[in-house]
């Protein structure tokens, strides 16, 4: 089974407001974040967000600590709720291919470009915990290297929101 997380505890601070409500095509980037995953995931959560249209889980071990403590709190609730895997994304991935996990294969594995995108294994809680417990760099990548990850390229990156202006572009991109 596999678990969903959005994971939306960013600061937004290229952004200048709550990205996570932004509107594209009249929709709110996690609305639409949710969405997308529930189309592969038995369950959605949203981390680092009390509230947001889907259930809410607290970043592990707390927060400001980068998507790595929405990633490591998703992958405690999947242990503890009998999920074998996770897929995350960011609130601001908009336009998933729609073959993502068929893209992703065999877990672990995330998007090249965005490694925030990926499928990870519930049993690699262990492991992430310890990396936010260390002195070492906390990073996606980082956690992706000690768990043996693969990186894939896809043919064409999902958008990545950080700006208005990357909204607005994406909003040309689609003739919203």
């Amino acid at each position: 089974m596999i678990l969903g997380v959005v994971l939306a505890g960013g600061q937004s601070s290229r952004f200048g407001s709550d990205k996570a409500l932004a509107e594209l095509g009249g929709r709110t980037l996690i609305a639409r974040a949710v969405d997308a995953l529930a189309g592969w995931c038995e369950h959605v959560v949203v981390a680092g967000r009390e509230t947001a249209p889907a259930p809410t889980l607290p970043d592990w071990p707390h927060a400001g600590m980068g998507p790595l403590a929405g990633l490591a709190a998703a992958l405690h609730y999947a242990l503890d709720e009998g999920y074998d895997q996770i897929l995350s994304c960011g609130v601001d991935s908009v336009r998933l291919p729609e073959n993502l996990l068929e893209l992703l294969g065999a877990g672990p594995a995330y998007v090249e470009g965005q490694p925030v995108i990926g499928l990870w294994p519930a049993k690699s809680s262990a492991k992430l915990d310890a990396l936010l417990e260390s002195d070492g760099r906390h990073s996606i990548r980082a956690f992706a290297t000690a768990i043996g990850a693969r990186a894939v390229k896809l043919a064409e990156e999902p958008a990545n929101i950080n700006t208005p202006a990357d909204l607005q572009a994406q909003e040309h991109r689609d003739g919203l």
